[in-house]
């Protein structure tokens, strides 16, 4: 018998469980293997510990009857849940297809509207900008090097106006990506805080719309329409300065 053999016989020899022929075996392997011998000295000293009085714990006084109690309550909860299960199945096969149905049309709700994504992405284009030191491609107060920086980036010329006199100063201008497609953004200031205007062509057959105030994650967006273009003015100003920016933008 190997050493390897004898160790994983120890526990089972000690506990009395080996055939005779086994039990022999790891004896007569203990006897002339000292580390062996050593290791089943190791397993008796852990098994006269395990039986000490100083591991004995005496159970709480009120140990059983708390069993017994949540024993009990678990029953009755087992009890109500199936007398629940039969009083379901008696409901009358219609109720029963309509609450499938009802069920049914609560999977599969009519997803948000397209333009929750718009917005989404909106507003992600603009705290993006701030947060990765992105918030201008062209970084200058001159609508006349923003104007034609777009040139060739984007495939329509968006208006760029300095309003600093009004209290917007223009702050420069980047190419975003907005709706599957590139997007230009013109970006001011008012006082603390950025405005990010982002413009793209409308379709073609869609009319001129009024500025539409909207809230979404916090943010105050602005929709509107002009000469073909759509602008959305994205800011965590407040939203009467993002109203007097689209005016100022409509009336340019």
């Amino acid at each position: 018998m190997t050493c390897e053999e004898a160790r994983a016989l120890l526990s089972p020899y000690l506990d009395r469980e080996l055939e005779v022929t086994g039990s022999l075996e790891v004896e007569g392997h203990v006897r002339t293997c000292a580390r062996c011998a050593a290791a089943l000295q190791q397993h008796e000293a852990l098994r006269s510990a395990l039986r000490g009085a100083a591991l004995a714990a005496e159970p709480p006084a009120d140990l059983e009857p708390r069993i017994r109690q949540a024993l009990r309550r678990e029953a009755r909860a087992r009890a109500s849940f199936l007398r629940a299960r039969w009083h379901w199945a008696t409901v009358p096969i219609a109720a029963l297809l309509a609450a499938a149905l009802a069920w049914t049309l609560a999977l599969h709700r009519t997803p948000a509207p397209a333009e929750n994504l718009v917005l989404a992405e909106l507003v992600a284009g603009h705290v993006r900008s701030l947060m990765v030191d992105h918030l201008v491609d062209v970084a200058t107060s001159d609508q006349h090097t923003v104007r034609p920086w777009f040139n060739g980036k984007v495939d329509f010329a968006p208006p760029v106006t300095d309003f600093t006199a009004n209290g917007f100063p223009l702050l420069g201008g980047r190419v975003d990506y907005i709706g599957g497609r590139p997007v230009a953004v013109v970006i001011y200031g008012r006082r603390q805080h950025v405005i990010n205007v982002f413009v793209w062509p409308s379709a073609a057959d869609k009319p001129a719309e009024l500025p539409r105030a909207l809230t979404f994650q916090g943010y105050h967006l602005l929709r509107w329409s002009k000469s073909g273009l759509t602008f959305w003015a994205v800011s965590d100003a407040g939203s009467a300065d993002v109203e007097s920016l689209a005016r100022l933008i409509q009336a340019s």
